[in-house]
């Protein structure tokens, strides 16, 4: 039972509104735009300085196919996501929503149909939350650079911005995450980013907000390291697949299975989460290696998901080749990545273990002197490549610590 006793009112409520966020541990980010089509990463409009005339006309030649989102939706759920989040405009300011505020927009040029409505309606028949990504600078405005030097420029803007996200938060029913972005080139007072927030929790009071309208809000972002937040605050890694957010076929350095499932065992070890992005072709379809990745990923999780989802519990600890830890209580669970064959050496435990099992199977045989632990009697090969998890129950509150010099412990440290 959570104890909220020493917690304000606000505090509390942020709690209430984190409650799911803190258990997902797992989400999907989508990011899919008019740079699609081009397939050379979602800044391409900047980083090539294509003119906006030009840029443009993608708007009219975007045409995926119907109801894309929802192969996204299946996917995730399979694969043991329990949130997603989509762009619903990005940097090149293209609304794949239903904008009053712009014919720039996802119904009033190529693709012709609501794809954001799309987007919601695929991930509520999966049973995940929905949250969506607005990114606040606007390469394509006319008032998105002049903002910083024009006061009525910077009015009209501002009425803009607010104005989308109101609709965004108004005509899709409930939404669980406002997942802002680049707030340049304004500052927090300019951007009237209290005002803003404070809507939309009026429009939306479950909803949790991120950190990027310059305002700490509910959640922090680490981009592309996994860093846990300080303080119990909650957080988040968002990390691609490759080394893109929008579809980049050229870019083709993709993680493994391996790589995401230490992702998840760090997220979960620091009690955050993980957004894992995937850049849809045109069309609207996954990356192949994308789909045969999570597929394994989500094989794993049936095997070892409560070592990831609910072992959260904080642990001093310090990197071995070998693996890591994920905890709960006294239950630690050694996520081994690189299996050594029939023996395991585990260095710097600092509690006595009390039993050893493979996760979900048979005890296995220890000895541990001083801050010594090893197992043996192990399989020669990896029971699993991705990891192979072993629980342990030890006395106290676990700790792991090895230090860069060497000595032995005596019995009683």
């Amino acid at each position: 039972m959570e104890n909220t006793g020493n917690l304000t009112m606000e505090q509390q409520d942020r709690e209430r509104r984190l409650r799911w966020f803190r258990q997902a541990r797992f989400g999907m980010f989508i990011h899919w735009g008019l740079y699609s089509q081009l397939g050379r990463h979602e800044w391409v409009m900047n980083r090539e300085r294509i003119p906006a005339a030009e840029y443009e006309k993608l708007a009219d030649s975007w045409k995926p196919r119907p109801h894309a989102a929802r192969e996204w939706a299946k996917l995730a759920k399979e694969v043991g996501m329990r949130y997603m989040v989509m762009t619903t405009k990005h940097h090149e300011g293209f609304c794949l929503f239903d904008s009053q505020l712009t014919d720039y927009n996802a119904v009033k040029r190529g693709p012709g149909r609501d794809l954001v409505a799309e987007y919601v309606e695929a991930a509520r028949s999966e049973g995940l939350r929905v949250g969506f990504y607005y990114s606040m600078m606007d390469w394509r405005h006319p008032d998105g650079v002049q903002c910083k030097r024009d006061e009525a420029a910077r009015r009209r803007f501002v009425d803009y911005i607010h104005g989308q996200v109101r609709e965004l938060c108004t005509n899709y029913g409930k939404l669980d995450i406002m997942w802002y972005d680049v707030s340049w080139p304004l500052d927090v007072d300019e951007w009237e980013s209290a005002k803003m927030n404070a809507m939309v929790r009026q429009l939306q009071p479950d909803i949790i907000i991120n950190d990027r309208s310059q305002l700490p809000e509910d959640f922090g972002t680490p981009e592309q390291h996994i860093t846990p937040a300080k303080d119990g605050r909650a957080w988040e890694a968002c990390m691609t697949f490759n080394e893109s957010w929008g579809y980049t076929p050229i870019d083709a350095k993709f993680k493994t299975a391996w790589d995401v499932v230490s992702m998840l065992r760090q997220v979960a070890a620091g009690g955050g989460n993980l957004l894992l992005n995937i850049g849809p072709s045109p069309e609207g379809d996954a990356p192949p290696i994308c789909v045969e990745e999570l597929q394994k990923v989500g094989a794993w999780l049936q095997r070892y998901g409560p070592a990831i989802y609910e072992a959260t519990d904080p642990m001093e600890q310090e990197w071995q080749i070998t693996g890591a830890f994920t905890r709960k209580g006294d239950r630690v669970y050694f996520h081994c990545n690189r299996w050594p064959g029939s023996e395991l050496a585990i260095g710097g435990l600092r509690n006595r273990v009390l039993s050893a099992h493979l996760f979900n199977g048979p005890a296995v045989r220890f000895t541990q002197q001083s801050d010594r632990l090893v197992l043996t009697g192990l399989p020669t090969e990896a029971p699993d490549p991705l990891a192979t998890v072993i629980e342990l129950q030890v006395e106290g509150e676990p700790r792991h610590v090895l230090g860069t010099g060497y000595r032995l412990l005596d019995e009683d440290t």
